[in-house]
């Protein structure tokens, strides 16, 4: 079953080795060492558990509430009585080269240009939408199998080009126009207004100081955007006229790259930007942060790309074939970047040198992204695909019972 469980003891220790102070018995323990995750009813006594994890992390929820319990760690749970559901599950993976991808399928034939990773009251969500003019988007709870979702507008006008998550929301950008759209699971959508009529083709998540801050980048004009609450939008202002496409978050800074040009942008707010100068004057479309640096990928049919250590300055660097490189991000200690027409991928470990890997079919891949040990891409068509890491094992876990008042 890939795990040992014990009848509710009133004394022993648990296969975790980390003891909690004042637990006063072991309600549950064992290991997961090959299945995922393991599902039972357990009996509290009324009070607060003592949840902990060794050798590797472990996401524990007890009656619908998630905790996360790094290894070697302790952490209290809410209180809980008998006949309570729990689940035990690994939150780590194996840091896995993503090599070959796996095919999955889209819901409908559409251009897929946008899809972002968030986790949602402990749910998983892929989120997923079009650029080709209807309102289609689509969302999958494990980046494999994926449910059609209504866009609130549509029309050749406004095709949905990109979306981001963060703070509990799924952002959304189009087309030629002013619409934007907002959604709490990726299934059902609000829509939002943007400042300006624009090709709005890039948005990213970040924080600025302690305030969740959406920005949207637009293609042909210095027309930028910020929003707090990815519902109400303010313009800025980019540096110069460019074919702003990419946009991403990291290490304090929002960084911008644009196409056919050399011209990069960086902000620490997302209101006001200072340029800053690509290596060379490509089709500059993805650009991602992670691992302390920032990577960017171009779509000009050749083998360059570029990093930084700090989204003003930039190094180039040589893609390991002459694809129209698109989409990028980085996961669990790989950026992996994916191309139109191709079944070319690549991934690297710091985004200076880079390997090829394999999508399942040549397919305009416009977008990845990563989250829950799954690297996630979607194309034009119905194309989708995935790379699943490995989830770490052993888990050892351990739930005691604690006081039965809280102070």
């Amino acid at each position: 079953m890939g795990q040992s469980t014990f009848p509710v003891p009133s004394s022993g220790s648990s296969t975790s080795t980390v003891l909690p102070v004042n637990a006063s018995s072991v309600i549950l323990d064992g290991s997961l060492t090959s299945a995922s995750t393991y599902t039972t009813t357990v009996n509290g006594n009324g009070g607060i558990a003592y949840l902990t994890a060794t050798d590797n992390p472990a996401t524990i929820t007890v009656s619908g509430t998630a905790y996360s319990v790094p290894a070697n760690t302790v952490v209290a749970s809410k209180a809980f009585g008998a006949s309570t559901s729990v689940t035990v599950a690994s939150s780590g993976f194996a840091q896995t080269a993503p090599t070959t991808f796996t095919a999955s399928t889209m819901p409908s034939s559409s251009a897929w240009d946008g899809v972002a990773y968030g986790l949602i009251s402990s749910t998983n969500y892929y989120v997923a939408v079009q650029g080709s003019g209807t309102t289609a988007g689509a969302y999958s709870t494990d980046g494999i199998n994926w449910t059609a979702s209504t866009m609130p507008s549509g029309g050749s006008a406004n095709g949905w080009l990109n979306v981001a998550y963060g703070n509990g929301y799924f952002v959304a950008v189009a087309y030629s126009t002013t619409a934007g759209a907002y959604s709490t699971n990726g299934s059902t959508w609000t829509a939002s207004t943007l400042p300006s009529s624009g090709q709005w083709y890039g948005i990213t998540y970040g924080l600025v100081g302690a305030t969740p801050t959406y920005v949207a980048v637009a293609a042909g004009t210095t027309a930028g955007a910020y929003s707090t609450n990815g519902s109400t939008w303010t313009a800025s202002t980019m540096p110069s006229s460019s074919n702003w496409f990419g946009v991403t978050y990291g290490n304090g800074y929002f960084v911008a790259v644009a196409a056919s040009t050399t011209a990069g942008a960086y902000s620490t707010n997302g209101t006001t930007w200072t340029a800053s100068t690509m290596p060379s004057a490509f089709l500059w479309y993805g650009v991602t942060y992670g691992n302390g640096y920032y990577v960017a990928v171009q779509n000009g049919g050749t083998t360059a790309g570029a990093y930084s250590t700090n989204g003003t300055t930039w190094t180039a660097s040589t893609m390991p074939s002459a694809s129209n490189w698109f989409g990028v991000t980085y996961g669990n200690g790989y950026f992996v970047a994916v191309a139109q027409s191709t079944t070319a991928a690549a991934y690297s470990t710091n985004g200076s040198t880079w390997t090829a890997s394999t999508m399942p079919s040549s397919k305009s891949w416009d977008s990845v992204t990563y989250g829950n040990g799954k690297f996630v891409a979607t194309a034009g068509t119905t194309a989708g695909a995935y790379f699943a890491q490995s989830a770490l094992m052993p888990v050892n876990f351990g739930i005691y019972n604690g006081p039965t008042t809280i102070n």
